[in-house]
């Protein structure tokens, strides 16, 4: 979409677009608006039952349609997943907040079997996610999140998970290529 095709339509401020379109270049160089997308993965992860999905494509459909995406998704990008991970971590931690675990159970849990492999697990999936999250923004991967999200979708529908993989796929995605590929 050219500036004069948007001017026709009334659709510009001071030379700026009233809607950013990021655009996804397909093969013979047609576009697809990223809405579309957004729509997409909308039906999908309500098709599918993953909530989380779901709610996150609207509120930025939401956005989108305001007109604010300029200004409220760089604020997203930057600190979103902290504050995920903030409200995740508080309610994972509300049942020691509440006082509902003893000190007794608490010491138990680190000297059981279960508890030992959960601690190995969640290192190696700390790490993965570390690895996962460097790969799509730092190493410059992020193409590859629909494949992910569609997972994490499909695994939500049909096998009861939960879809909070993709950063872990992509962690052990990022180590499969380091094998594989020589950069």
């Amino acid at each position: 979409m050219n500036l004069e095709h948007l001017r026709k339509r009334g659709c510009l401020i001071n030379e700026t677009p009233l809607l950013s379109y990021q655009m996804f270049q397909l093969e013979g160089g047609k576009r697809v608006d990223s809405s579309i997308i957004l729509v997409v993965i909308l039906a999908v992860a309500v098709i599918g039952r993953a909530d989380s999905v779901a709610v996150a494509a609207c509120i930025l459909l939401f956005i989108k349609l305001l007109h604010i995406d300029n200004y409220i998704f760089p604020v997203i990008e930057k600190k979103g997943m902290f504050w995920g991970l903030v409200i995740l971590i508080a309610a994972i931690l509300i049942p020691i907040a509440k006082g509902s675990v003893s000190n007794k159970e608490l010491a138990s849990i680190f000297t059981s079997w279960t508890g030992i492999i959960a601690l190995v697990l969640s290192l190696l999936t700390t790490y993965l996610s570390g690895v996962g999250v460097k790969y799509l923004t730092v190493q410059g991967h992020s193409n590859i999140m629909p494949s992910l999200i569609l997972g994490a979708v499909i695994a939500a529908a049909f096998l009861g998970g939960v879809p909070v993989g993709p950063f872990i796929t992509s962690g052990i995605l990022a180590l499969v290529m380091k094998l594989f590929t020589k950069k």
